[in-house]
């Protein structure tokens, strides 16, 4: 509560009124389903504790006008939002307000105060909370009535055309729609949602979250040449999307595929959603552990096939198995950021070490581990 005292006082000082509310919003991690999303297909994340806390009061004209705890200087003006008119962060403020708008939603408009933990840049969604954040205040403000799943619709699509950057629909339905003690499993064809138990802490284990500090920046072109071969893959084999070929079906599938490239690709989709699958059943029997080897296959098709890996998200995961982790995988969109890794309570410890003690081997700089615990999703906390 003090960071939503804080975040509340800043905004009283800054706009000279106290604001009408605030509202919280987590980052994520995925558990399994990298790259899935936006090929109609499978992905399990859930909510991390780190948030995005934003204060909000409305304006008697349409700007938004957006300030950021983390970051110097005075709040963004942007008087009318719309794609192209690029005001660095607040794009994600002003990108929410452009697409609800758009969507025909009367949206006004708004000072904003924000503050976040997620960490930035290491695939943990941090772009994700700072948009299902704005939306969920901008929803409750102007009394929208608007479901979770359409928030995170619409965040997507603000991401998408105002940002610029082709994500997928996972980050902001994690933000939006987890619930605290469960991995979420969501569908993302047709949206059907399945909250999975997911207490580590109960069974003594535990889930490390490895920030390798590399960043990444899925706008810069890697991630959407990704999502346009897999495309390309859907059209050569003649279906909607990748989520259409069947794990038994992939064999004959590739025989058809003429690029190598795209051949790895498909490869990825279809046994990464095979492997979602497979920790949904392992889940379900109470076998956790048992989905160590998992996530490794997951990460070495990551790595081999779908090429969106880097040397620090290897050597965490090789150092971690040598550690004696259950398993490890990246995770988020890749070229940097975070790994995961599943261990016992008893070996937490010393497997960090053992990675810290890997990257310093290296001479590359120290990454930050800390233990992810499935948490709740976006909420008013004031």
């Amino acid at each position: 509560m003090a960071e939503v005292t804080a975040v509340a006082e800043e905004f009283s000082r800054l706009y000279g009124y106290a604001p009408e509310g605030v509202w919280e919003a987590p980052g994520r991690v995925n558990l399994i389903g990298e790259h899935t999303d936006y090929n109609d297909g499978f992905v399990m994340p859930f909510a991390l504790p780190h948030t995005a806390v934003a204060a909000f009061g409305r304006r008697t004209d349409t700007a938004v006008r957006a300030d950021s705890a983390d970051l110097p200087g005075e709040p963004v003006v942007v008087a009318d939002p719309a794609p192209g008119a690029s005001a660095g962060w607040a794009d994600y403020v002003a990108s929410v307000v452009w697409a609800l708008r758009d969507a025909g939603h009367s949206v006004g408009g708004v000072d904003v105060h924000l503050s976040s933990s997620v960490p930035t840049g290491a695939g943990l969604s941090s772009s994700a909370a700072l948009e299902v954040v704005v939306a969920l205040a901008l929803n409750d403000l102007f009394e929208l009535g608007l479901e979770r799943q359409e928030l995170a619709r619409l965040c997507q699509r603000a991401e998408n055309v105002y940002v610029g950057a082709p994500t997928g629909i996972m980050d902001q339905t994690a933000s939006a729609c987890c619930t605290a003690g469960h991995a979420l499993f969501l569908d993302t064809r047709d949206f059907t949602r399945r909250q999975v138990p997911f207490d580590l802490a109960s069974l003594g284990l535990r889930l490390l979250v490895v920030d390798t500090q590399v960043k990444h920046a899925h706008s810069e072109g890697e991630y959407g040449k990704r999502r346009e071969g897999c495309e390309a893959g859907a059209a050569e084999l003649g279906v909607s999307a990748l989520r259409d070929i069947a794990f038994e079906d992939l064999p004959a599938a590739l025989d058809r595929i003429s690029s190598d490239d795209v051949r790895a690709l498909v490869r990825h989709i279809v046994t990464e959603n095979h492997r979602v699958e497979q920790v949904i059943s392992l889940l379900d029997a109470g076998d956790v552990r048992a989905i160590g080897p998992v996530l490794v296959e997951g990460h070495v098709s990551l790595r081999d096939d779908f090429r969106v890996s880097c040397p620090e998200l290897d050597l965490v995961v090789d150092a971690a198995v040598a550690a004696g982790a259950l398993g490890a995988r990246m995770t988020g969109g890749g070229f940097g950021g975070s790994a995961i890794v599943l261990v016992e309570e008893s070996a937490a410890d010393q497997i960090a070490k053992s990675v810290v003690e890997a990257f310093a081997a290296r001479g590359l700089t120290e990454p930050r581990v800390f233990t992810a615990v499935a948490s709740a999703g976006a909420r008013r906390v004031r």
